[in-house]
């Protein structure tokens, strides 16, 4: 992710300068270029090819139908659907049509939510066609820099439950930091749910209704809203409840959203959870969690707009340390589970930094206008 409010515990790591271990090295890469990739011949997407890459909805209906249409159009054109560079970018002659296509496809629809929905199903399917065979399924890393064997899991305490809300665009980026919260907690602790497709957004939506408003939280600078509160303002009064006090009710889980897009996509996917709430609860207002100013470790490999923007598993590591301190949490080893995702991150900045002296790549870049919140 790249994501939006935060602090961090994480100090910058020598290893990010001296890669502490050569993660992955020598496995044989299974595509004949990492800039030219060919769709294997069956180009079905199963359910459980869709979950093994992290969600845990259905494979949504649009991504299917997409992916069936490029199918048809590859017998038609009797040429090869290929892709390159990042993202499942189409390429060659495929790509040039395929283009053109969509392009009519979205404009002659008249209604904005369709043209949203559309756009979101085209990234998604095309991410998952051109990553098939290149990328872990689990850590969204390439083949030979595969970090799932050094991860180590955690269980989350019972009573949280972080959903990742991802923009499409984001989706199996390699340097999303998002994919770490499920990858340490399991899916059911840390749910990703995909902006803009229909069937994410209905099981994230319906466990927000049967928790309620006052379960639910995102974290997020929102400076400009009266409802943004601190860590301790919000759950830190002597008077509040210890949501760890029943055993039994599940809807004492307090639900926490991260946004997971770049900063400039972030102001969309927020107006859309708060056009959601209006419709399901009468306000617009979602309450906003933001979390003390601090730098991340990611900083050193993609730099933020300030220095108080910082990654998603970063801000989950700065909302576990700071509900660790209030007293009626402090018996829930909230500090643990931060350090389990602090640990899992400083292992995926190894990675990707290692790759990038290999490529003959620089491990620092500039700050630019328009960033990606890891």
């Amino acid at each position: 992710m790249r994501y939006i409010a935060g602090a961090s515990v994480l100090d910058f790591s020598p290893s990010l300068l001296f890669p502490r271990r050569n993660l992955g090295a020598g496995r044989r890469r299974l595509m004949t270029s990492a800039n030219s990739r060919s769709l294997p011949r069956d180009g079905i997407i199963s359910v459980e090819e869709w979950r093994r890459w992290g969600p845990v909805s259905p494979l949504p209906a649009a991504v299917k139908q997409i992916v069936e249409d490029l199918k048809v159009l590859e017998c038609k054109l009797d040429s090869p659907i290929e892709f390159g560079g990042n993202g499942g970018k189409l390429q060659g002659p495929f790509g040039a049509y395929e283009d053109k296509k969509h392009r009519a496809t979205y404009e002659a629809l008249d209604d904005p939510e369709k043209k949203f929905r559309f756009f979101s199903a085209r990234q998604i399917a095309c991410r998952l066609l051109g990553s098939r065979g290149y990328l872990c399924q689990k850590c969204w890393l390439a083949m030979e820099d595969c970090m799932c064997s050094y991860v180590k899991p955690c269980g989350l305490w019972k009573r949280i439950r972080f959903w990742l809300y991802m923009h499409p665009r984001d989706f199996l980026r390699q340097n999303n930091t998002g994919k770490l919260l499920w990858q340490i907690f399991g899916v059911q602790s840390a749910t990703l749910c995909v902006f803009g497709i229909a069937e994410d957004e209905e099981i994230m939506w319906n466990e927000f209704k049967r928790a309620g408003k006052s379960q639910v939280r995102c974290l997020y600078p929102n400076h400009n809203s009266e409802v943004t509160f601190s860590v301790k303002d919000a759950f830190g009064s002597s008077a509040s409840e210890d949501p760890g006090s029943s055993t039994t009710d599940e809807d004492k889980t307090l639900h926490f959203i991260l946004l997971d897009g770049t900063w400039n996509n972030s102001a969309a996917m927020l107006k859309r959870l708060k056009d959601h709430a209006k419709s399901v609860w009468g306000d617009e207002d979602l309450p906003c969690i933001s979390l003390a100013t601090g730098a991340s470790a990611m900083h050193k490999l993609r730099p933020q707009p300030s220095w108080d923007r910082t990654c998603t598993a970063a801000a989950a590591i700065g909302l576990l340390s700071e509900l660790s301190l209030l007293p009626q949490l402090s018996s829930y080893e909230l500090d643990k589970q931060a350090d389990a995702v602090e640990e899992a991150l400083v292992i995926l900045l190894d990675s990707l930094t290692g790759r990038r002296l290999r490529m003959g790549r620089s491990i620092t870049r500039k700050g630019r206008n328009t960033i990606s919140m890891c």
